[in-house]
């Protein structure tokens, strides 16, 4: 009897160190699959997904057959929806887990310093007077990921000179988008998609038309400074303003992020750790 309990404990000591090296692989493929997924606009139809899941199982629970039907097939032709649109980005995933090393899997935590977002308005007033084309995103709740795969990874702190410079007419990255987040400036010379709203003005050029496509798709602010006047302009949700001030245009961002701020008590947003100088300044 005394054997039998002995191979019995030895058995589900097996089995315990098992099933939790089961949970911690599969734990940690979520976690990546996560970090990949909010690098991109996927985000934000995965929390769809969500909600149409949740949705389809209380009108189940609630008997509402017909609803229940409609959110069921909904979600089967959806599926194979998500594989089409998303086939860039699942791509691109893929080839990012073949070209990781191991160092890389094994890496979690990712501190990058804080910076000043100050300089940006500074790099935007110069190239405003010198009639320096640019166009500068600034990420707020979408990440732009499959946007930053278009261009030039960058990585570096945000820096006056450095935001200058990469707009230099005839440099390898002065055409296309820079792309500012998470207290660093991320990529540079980025395609973005023009806007197909024909009811904005024939006077906008690409630059402008590229701003207002990618605030279609994103929640992101982009900043514009045209090359042929230094005007400096500000697309939004799929809208433009333009004849900004550097003072104005660094007012208006702030109250955008500070509109994003949340309530006393809770716990500090991503954006007020990527933009510090925004809280408590008016």
């Amino acid at each position: 009897m005394g054997e039998f309990f002995s191979a019995l404990f030895n058995n589900l000591k097996i089995l315990r160190i098992r099933d939790f090296i089961d949970v911690a692989i599969v734990a940690y493929v979520i976690y990546k699959g996560i970090k990949l997924i909010k690098e991109t606009r996927a985000s934000q139809l995965i929390k769809g997904i969500f909600i149409l899941v949740a949705f389809m199982y209380i009108s189940g629970v609630l008997q509402f057959n017909t609803i229940n039907f409609i959110l069921e097939n909904t979600l089967q032709i959806g599926l194979i929806a998500i594989l089409i649109v998303f086939q860039p980005e699942l791509r691109r995933a893929l080839e990012k887990v073949g070209n990781t090393s191991i160092s890389k899997i094994i890496k979690i935590n990712d501190d990058a310093p804080e910076s000043d977002i100050d300089d940006v308005f500074t790099a935007v007033s110069k190239l405003a007077k010198t009639k320096t084309g640019a166009l500068i995103l600034i990420e707020r709740n979408t990440k732009l990921g499959d946007i930053m795969a278009s261009g030039t990874i960058v990585d570096s702190h945000i820096s006056e000179a450095l935001l200058v410079n990469l707009f230099v007419p005839n440099t390898p990255l002065h055409d296309g988008a820079v792309v500012i987040g998470d207290n660093r400036i991320k990529a540079a010379a980025c395609f973005l998609p023009l806007t197909e709203n024909t009811s904005f003005s024939k006077e906008l050029g690409t630059r402008h038309r590229a701003a207002i496509g990618v605030s279609e798709v994103a929640d992101c602010i982009a900043i514009v400074v045209s090359e042929e006047t230094g005007t400096i302009s500000m697309a939004l949700n799929g809208n433009i303003k333009r004849d900004y001030t550097p003072a104005t245009l660094k007012r208006e961002v702030a109250e955008i992020l500070e509109s994003d701020k949340p309530s006393e008590g809770k716990k500090k947003s991503k954006r007020e750790k990527i933009f510090p100088w925004v809280v408590n300044k008016k």
